[in-house]
């Protein structure tokens, strides 16, 4: 009893590494890294040279590969793979026009993980992916869709809450993982949206989690290619500052977008306005109506990051931007977060060494150290 007393609530930083280490050691093995911390796939941010860097830090990198076509793909993979002898991801996005020829790319470059996002994923495409060899990763918004992709043959499935940057469900992270973790052991498990601090991915490994994914975060790292004025805007947001993007019509639905408020996201309700209103006088029908609201947005995303229009662009961000307060190195972010989930483990070991369960009242069950972990578990 003792010893096992000792492992759960390590007192020296040396043991609460070796628990955290237990605790997210299916997600270390599924994923080939030393941490069980993946990089969240945002497009035009995550490149060859910020996934690069997190696979190289002991992370597992995911390359975006937004609306790129096959052959641009394949050249990314090659340029990520120049730079990094670790495992990294490929994110698809479902609805891509090309999604079949994009597995065929990532199968032909020998990718070891797939991600399919934005969408159910055809049965085809988790099918096409595993026959080439890779290992295919799902999201699911809820634990009937969890259920169902694991059917499909996914091999792991990742749980993404309305805290997360991008194009965003209704469901927070916490009640997700609350939904999920506890019911879905048949694959690993990682969760995302919101996470900013080490404590937070601790919580969710000890919640049967097998990793967690950052995206926010390392908007900011070094390595990262965003645009200084993009990076600015993040230092400088907190979390309510990330918004879901509205709708104003029914007849004319918008996918919600979270992203940080600027000019652009009024231009947004202004054009929903304007088209709505042409719609109601009979000047443009609905599908052209439709059409316009949805190419609002188009190049948004690109000109805020890599030209740093940050004023009419596309600041997508999570809640957890409010965490991002310096702009640091890929690895001293990996290590910061480590850092926080071991101190988390020493303080809560401390408490428990304090803690007597001899009292008989919980006001009498904290008295002074008597012996340590062993001596109270005795």
């Amino acid at each position: 009893m003792t010893q096992v007393f000792a492992l759960r609530y390590p007192e020296t930083r040396v043991g609460a590494r070796r628990w955290l280490d237990h605790l997210w050691r299916r997600g270390r093995a599924f994923l080939g890294t030393d941490l069980a911390i993946m990089g969240g796939a945002m497009t035009w941010v995550s490149e060859r040279n910020l996934v690069a860097a997190i696979s190289n830090a002991g992370g597992f990198g995911v390359l975006a590969s937004g609306s790129m076509e096959p052959e641009r793909l394949a050249e990314e993979i090659r340029a990520t793979r120049a730079l990094t002898g670790k495992p990294f991801g490929v994110n698809l996005i479902t609805l891509h026009p090309k999604l079949d020829r994009l597995v065929e790319t990532c199968i032909a470059e020998r990718v070891s993980h797939v991600v399919l996002a934005g969408g159910l994923p055809p049965s085809s495409a988790i099918a096409r992916a595993k026959e080439g060899g890779a290992k295919v990763m799902c999201f699911a918004p809820a634990l009937v869709i969890a259920r169902r992709l694991v059917k499909l043959g996914a091999d792991a499935i990742v749980v993404e809450g309305m805290e997360a940057g991008g194009h965003i469900g209704p469901v927070s992270t916490s009640v997700l993982a609350q939904e999920i973790l506890p019911e879905l052991r048949d694959v690993p498990v990682f969760v995302a949206g919101g996470i900013g601090r080490g404590e937070a991915v601790l919580a969710y490994l000890e919640m049967g989690a097998a990793g967690c994914q950052l995206g926010s975060r390392f908007v900011c790292a070094t390595e990262s290619i965003a645009h200084a004025s993009f990076k600015k805007a993040f230092l400088k947001a907190n979390a309510r500052d990330a918004i879901p993007s509205v709708q104003l019509d029914p007849r004319f639905p918008v996918i919600p977008v979270r992203a940080l408020a600027n000019r652009g996201t009024q231009g947004f309700l202004e054009k929903q306005r304007d088209v709505i209103d042409r719609f109601n006088g009979g000047k443009v029908d609905q599908k052209s109506a439709q059409l316009e609201i949805e190419h609002y947005w188009a190049g948004a995303l690109r000109r805020a990051v890599l030209e740093g229009d940050v004023e009419d662009g596309s600041l997508m961000a999570g809640q957890s931007v409010g965490l991002v307060s310096r702009e640091a190195p890929t690895r001293e972010i990996l290590q910061e977060l480590v850092d926080q989930a071991i101190d988390a483990l020493v303080n809560r070991a401390k408490d428990f060494a304090d803690f007597d369960p001899r009292a008989d009242d919980a006001a009498g069950a904290v008295k002074f150290r008597s012996g340590g972990v062993g001596e109270a578990a005795r």
